[in-house]
């Protein structure tokens, strides 16, 4: 008799950013992350944090499972080091969650700083009470099966970004922000242009200004039309 297939393939030890690169995107909105990275890297906004605490930074652990499974999801706990964020792909199944609050309590004893899906969760109030922050798709007290198939700590294509196990992964109210792994030191040299630009606008607006000084130029360089 043929031995059966197994059922799930795990890779533990893929290459990690320092923690220094970690720190250095803390505490940052996604907006600059994204206009660090030439202005993209978010997550489709169907995934949107659900739960109270909405912040985080964190080394990203990829985890891949068939629609309405979480057999997957479980088996990863075991590949999670303290700082990292969960990030499950179930093909953005809205017919039954993939994690609830047990999970993502049992995710915070691992050292899980967050967890994000494509898919739906569950159980909110407890999720609340557990404190981490949670970026889903939407709720529904619909429960998974745990068979597998899945896979942990390969690629996944999730929200329209495609993410790898050791990329750094941000989220905030707005939204949910990723940088690879070889990015990072590009992405970090590019954050001081954009908080600069941030800063000068903020201060012109504090000032008065009521339409940014490059509009004037721009609007005289691309040609404008008046019709009144």
């Amino acid at each position: 008799m043929a031995a059966q297939p197994p059922v799930l393939t795990i890779r533990k030890s893929f290459p990690r950013p320092e923690p220094r690169d970690v720190a250095a995107f803390r505490g940052v909105q996604t907006g600059y992350v994204v206009d660090a990275r030439g202005r993209k890297g978010a997550l489709d906004h169907h995934i949107r944090p659900l739960s109270d605490n909405k912040t985080f930074c964190g080394v990203a652990v990829t985890v891949h499972t068939r629609p309405r499974d979480n057999l997957a999801c479980w088996a990863a706990l075991e590949a999670c080091r303290p700082g990292d964020v969960l990030v499950i792909a179930c093909n953005a199944y809205e017919e039954a969650s993939v994690i609830g609050d047990v999970f993502v309590a049992m995710a915070r004893n691992n050292g899980v700083i967050a967890c994000v899906t494509d898919g739906m969760v569950r159980d909110l109030a407890g999720i609340n009470d557990v404190g981490l922050p949670v970026f889903a798709r939407g709720l529904t007290p619909n429960s998974p099966f745990k068979d597998g198939p899945g896979e942990i700590g390969l690629s996944v294509a999730i929200g329209g970004v495609t993410v790898t196990s050791g990329d750094i992964v941000l989220g905030d109210g707005d939204g949910v922000v990723l940088v690879p792994r070889a990015e990072i030191a590009a992405v970090q040299e590019q954050l001081e242009a954009i908080r600069a630009k941030e800063a000068k606008m903020e201060a012109g607006v504090r000032n008065g200004e009521k339409t940014p000084p490059w509009l004037a130029e721009a609007l005289q360089a691309k040609g404008v039309r008046y019709v009144d």
